[in-house]
């Protein structure tokens, strides 16, 4: 518990290295996750001029874009940028899970094993680039961080320093909130568990309920600044956001329950060295001392982040990344108390990423080409990405077709009726504009909207030419030409 100074920020420095250690391979890359690249694009186009929800449509919350904007203003193209500031926010969610552990009384070495195992983890489940979670588990993990405070500070009946202590961690939960909106279980957890330390201090009742009110304003409070933002520029506005962000999610069709049961299988399946050693710390939490409040509150985070781990209801495997930290944080008992289970986690996490890192396609230059192409022929008319990578516009500079860029929102079946439109009418509408180019794909899916897609592919054969294609993870990237335009190869930067 009593570290010096110079030992913690010995432990900061290993977590950093590890964390460019495992994700080095992939700076650079345009491709590493297609979220992350539209997350990019929204955050390039607001420094434009776009409005979220207006000129760029998507559902996460305008917080996560802002932090993709100011990234986009560092130097470069915003790739690289946006890659290393996010394994910065990863080494600093993983230091804050070697704090937390070390305050429930884990050892030195199951402390740090804990917060590599973050690290580790973070790559298993695609976050090995700039994933949401990625970004918001460090206000979340500081947030647990002090609520783990309050144990000690009821004993002391500190009510000033709780009310301090829950107006940061409501403020943190908050900006995690507008990144995504999943963590609003989290905050209100941490929220929770403040009020009950807060009545152990022996605080007044109005005193409590008054403080109640002033830290779920402050967990609101980015929120409603955004509420607030959209309302000034007009009902038609704030009516987009409110559909966007809240609306649409209610009228999104559910995935093949099949599809659903094995990505929680996979999910599974991954996490369960982590699972393991949690299950044994918690069998062990009386025999090694940890039966404690301070255990109570990392086990009830653990529950309310699986709380918003489940209403979302889609389970790809970078939704269970908000789980990581809490899991590895209640296992830390169990990796300090036993070597073996500390080499036999680790070492598996390890062959696992070794294997993952093996088999992980190099689809970089092969995007880099395609959005060459498609700047070299686009001229000063918008492409369309109908199926694809949407870090191409970025790349290519280019303007945007459609406010629904993201091509799930107009392909996918899983789309339609959810996004506020006639999906199949926005893409009739955009071949009537006859795009000079038009980006597609020989993926296999069950899911797409066969009405945009059956339009999708009449064009194409009547109307363009395949002019380039190249890998892309198991399928390829095809990149199509109008008949009346000449093809130009364009040339490398």
């Amino acid at each position: 518990m009593g570290l010096s100074l110079s030992s913690r920020w010995k432990a900061a420095g290993v977590l950093l290295i590890v964390a460019v250690a495992l994700r080095m391979w992939d700076f650079g890359n345009p491709v590493v996750h297609v979220d992350e690249q539209y997350y990019l694009l929204v955050g390039d186009r607001m420094l434009q001029g776009d409005i979220p929800y207006i000129d760029i449509w998507d559902r996460k919350p305008v917080g996560l874009f802002l932090l993709f904007a100011g990234i986009r203003l560092l130097p470069g193209d915003g790739i690289l940028a946006y890659q290393i500031v996010a394994t910065l926010f990863a080494a600093g969610t993983a230091w804050m899970v070697d704090r937390a552990a070390m305050r429930l009384g884990a050892a030195r070495a199951g402390a740090l094993a804990a917060a590599i195992a973050y690290l580790i983890w973070l790559s298993l489940l695609n976050g090995r680039g700039g994933q949401s979670p990625v970004f918001y588990n460090l206000f979340v993990t500081g947030a647990a961080l002090l609520t783990l405070r309050l144990p000690a500070l009821a004993e002391e009946r500190e009510v000033r320093a709780i009310v301090i202590n829950g107006l940061i961690v409501c403020l943190l939960s908050g900006i995690a909130i507008q990144m995504k909106y999943t963590p609003t279980f989290e905050g209100a957890y941490f929220g929770l568990a403040h009020l009950w330390f807060l009545h152990r201090a022996k605080a007044p009742l109005p005193v409590t309920a008054g403080t109640g009110l002033i830290w779920m304003l402050a967990g609101l409070a980015p929120t409603l600044t955004v509420i607030g933002c959209y309302a000034w520029q007009g009902r038609a506005a704030l009516d987009a956001f409110w559909f966007a962000n809240f609306a649409s999610i209610t009228l999104r069709p559910g995935y093949p329950i099949e599809q659903i049961g094995m990505r929680l299988l996979g999910i599974a399946a991954q996490l369960s060295p982590l699972i393991v050693a949690a299950g044994i710390a918690w069998r062990w939490r009386r025999r090694i001392g940890l039966a404690g409040e301070g255990a109570m509150i990392a086990w009830g985070w653990l529950g309310a982040a699986l709380i918003g781990f489940a209403v979302v209801g889609t389970y790809f495997d970078h939704y269970a990344l908000p789980l990581i930290a809490p899991l590895a944080l209640v296992a830390a008992p169990a990796l300090a108390r036993s070597s073996r289970i500390l080499i036999g986690v680790l070492g598996l996490a390890l062959l696992l990423f070794v294997i993952k890192l093996a088999m992980q396609p190099r689809d970089g230059e092969g995007a880099r080409e395609v959005a060459r192409i498609v700047k070299a022929n686009s001229g000063n008319q918008c492409p369309w990405i109908a199926i694809g990578d949407t870090i191409t516009y970025r790349l290519a500079e280019s303007c945007l077709p459609t406010a629904y860029t993201f091509p799930n929102l107009l392909i996918y079946s899983t789309e339609h009726g959810a996004t506020g439109i006639n999906e199949a009418a926005e893409v009739r509408r955009i071949l009537a504009n006859r795009p000079p180019v038009i980006v597609a794909s020989s993926r296999p899916l069950q899911i797409w909207n066969r009405e945009s897609t059956t339009m999708v592919r009449n064009a194409l054969a009547s109307d363009y030419r395949l002019v380039f294609s190249t890998p892309r993870s198991n399928y390829r990237t095809l990149v199509y030409l109008r008949r009346d335009r000449p093809f130009r190869r364009g040339t490398p930067e």
